[in-house]
C-alpha cells in the first residue's frame, strides 16, 4: 500500500470509530432519560472523560444547528437529552406522564412550590429525611434555590424551575406593584 492509501484508510478507520463513539453516547442519553454525570457517562460507555465531553458539545451543536424538536441539556456537569419545552405536553401524553422524578420527589418539589419560601428544616419534618436527598438534587438542576438562614436554608423556586416544567412564575403582591410602578413611569 502507498502512504496516501495508507493515510486514507486510517482516516476512514478513525472516522468510523468516531461515529461509533458519538453513537454510543447519543444511545446512552436517549435511554436514560435523566440527567447523567461524567462519572455515570464513564461508566455507561467505558470512555475517556475528554472524548465524552467533546461529544457532548458535539451532538448538542448538532441538534441546535439542525433545528431538532431533540435537544442536549447541560447542567452543573450532568447532562440529559430531553425535547425541547414547545412539545413536552406531547411527549408527556405519549410517555404516559412518566417523570425523570421519583413520586417522592415530586411531592417534595409540590411542597416547595406550594408553600414558598419555605425552610428546608420544615421540608424535613414534613416528608423526612430523605428530602435532603431530593433537595439537594433540585438545586444541583437549579429548580430550587437556597439561601442560608440561621442552621437551616429558605427553599424558593428559582426561574429553571418554570422554564423546565414550561409554567409561568405566578404574580405576587410584591411583583405585581413592582410592575405597575414600572409601567407607570
Amino acid at each position: 500500500m502507498q502512504p496516501d492509501e495508507e493515510n486514507k484508510v486510517q482516516e476512514e478507520i478513525d472516522e468510523a470509530k468516531e461515529k461509533e463513539a458519538k453513537s454510543v453516547i447519543e444511545s446512552i442519553l436517549f435511554v436514560s432519560g435523566k440527567f447523567l454525570d461524567m462519572k455515570a457517562l464513564i461508566t455507561l460507555s467505558d470512555m475517556n472523560p475528554i472524548i465524552i465531553r467533546e461529544i457532548l458539545e458535539d451532538l448538542k451543536k448538532s441538534y441546535d444547528e439542525r433545528e431538532s424538536a431533540i435537544r442536549i441539556i447541560e447542567k452543573n456537569g450532568m447532562w440529559k437529552m430531553d425535547v425541547k419545552q414547545e412539545f413536552a405536553n406531547i411527549t408527556t401524553r405519549l410517555a404516559g406522564g412518566s417523570s425523570e422524578f421519583t413520586k417522592a420527589e415530586q411531592e417534595t418539589l409540590a411542597i416547595i412550590a406550594f408553600k414558598q419560601p419555605i425552610k428546608q428544616s420544615v421540608i424535613v419534618k414534613i416528608r423526612g429525611n430523605k428530602a435532603y436527598d431530593h433537595i439537594k438534587k433540585f438545586s444541583e438542576l437549579d429548580l430550587v434555590n437556597k439561601k442560608r438562614q440561621g442552621h437551616t436554608h429558605e427553599l424558593t423556586l428559582s426561574q429553571e424551575f418554570y422554564d423546565y416544567f414550561g409554567v409561568s412564575e405566578p404574580k405576587t403582591p410584591e411583583k405585581t406593584a413592582a410592575t405597575e410602578m414600572a409601567e407607570t413611569d
